[in-house]
């Protein structure tokens, strides 16, 4: 059986994640509304998807007119647009309280039967499952960035996951046209673990003065052929999300993930990579 993915899917959260998970499924056939916090919110996170579909459609990628993609698309503000759904997808910032807050509020306007994921991509899945009515419904959807471009999609299952819905998500990630990588719940999953390590490191090694930033990312991308260097790619993630990432998991795995001190002076400073213009790089 061709695998599939819900007819009416929402994204809770526009920002850059959010908007590439909302164009994921758009242009895979689904009926997408994407809700913010407030009208100008909704806008920006409108125009990034707008922005998103415009360029699938000039690479050739989407055989659908912009007119008929555009037409299964819609924006809000209010919870009450995920009634519909039958996923809904949390793109909201890798705050705990925020995150559990959010979750709670969509689940209350959700049918019984439909499911409730996060992009979260360290916090635990379990953890925020116990804060919920239907754990059972809930699991780990960790899409990367940029979405569009990305093959992988990391499934994280959480200690009262249904089995069934498991399966369900390897689908939905193959009718994206993405690959599954399905992890049990613990600190990082499997990506975020190694990639903050290998970031951590390479920062302590522009701190020691071993190499500049742009040798040490040479070295990833020529010897290991990473498609980009960690600091690189910790410019384009944002060095206040590996931040608060590499905190979480020094207090959940110890020592080994202690954020380096060029990395907290960076983000203190507002030096958070591609997002301002400045990080390990000038952007």
């Amino acid at each position: 059986m061709t695998p599939s993915i819900p007819s009416y899917v929402g994204v809770l959260g526009g920002g850059r994640m959010g908007a590439g998970i909302a164009h994921a499924f758009l242009i895979s056939g689904a009926t997408v509304c994407v809700v913010e916090r407030d009208l100008p919110s909704a806008e920006a996170a409108r125009e990034r998807v707008i922005d998103s579909v415009d360029k699938s459609l000039a690479r050739g990628t989407v055989n659908e007119t912009r007119e008929t993609l555009l037409e299964r698309f819609s924006v809000a503000t209010d919870y009450q647009e995920f009634a519909r759904c039958q996923l809904v997808v949390e793109a909201v910032p890798e705050l705990w309280e925020l995150k559990v807050s959010s979750l709670q509020a969509v689940e209350a306007v959700m049918a019984e039967d439909a499911v409730l994921a996060s992009n979260t991509s360290s916090l635990s899945v379990s953890g925020l499952a116990a804060e919920l009515q239907r754990p059972t419904r809930f699991l780990g959807l960790h899409f990367f960035n940029p979405v569009p471009a990305s093959t992988l999609i990391e499934v994280v299952i959480g200690k009262q996951t249904d089995e069934e819905l498991v399966a369900a998500a390897r689908g939905w990630v193959e009718a994206l046209g993405k690959t599954a990588v399905v992890v049990n719940d613990a600190p990082g999953f499997a990506s975020s673990r190694l990639g903050v390590a290998i970031a951590l490191e390479a920062m302590r090694m522009v701190e020691e003065g071993v190499a500049s930033a742009e040798d040490i990312d040479n070295a990833m991308v020529l010897g290991y052929k990473h498609p980009t260097g960690p600091l690189q790619t910790t410019d384009i993630v944002g060095l206040d999300v590996r931040l608060g990432i590499a905190e979480y998991l020094h207090a959940e795995l110890g020592e080994r993930f202690a954020p380096p001190q060029i990395l907290k002076d960076l983000v203190a400073e507002g030096k958070l990579g591609r997002k301002t213009g400045q990080g390990f790089y000038s952007w």
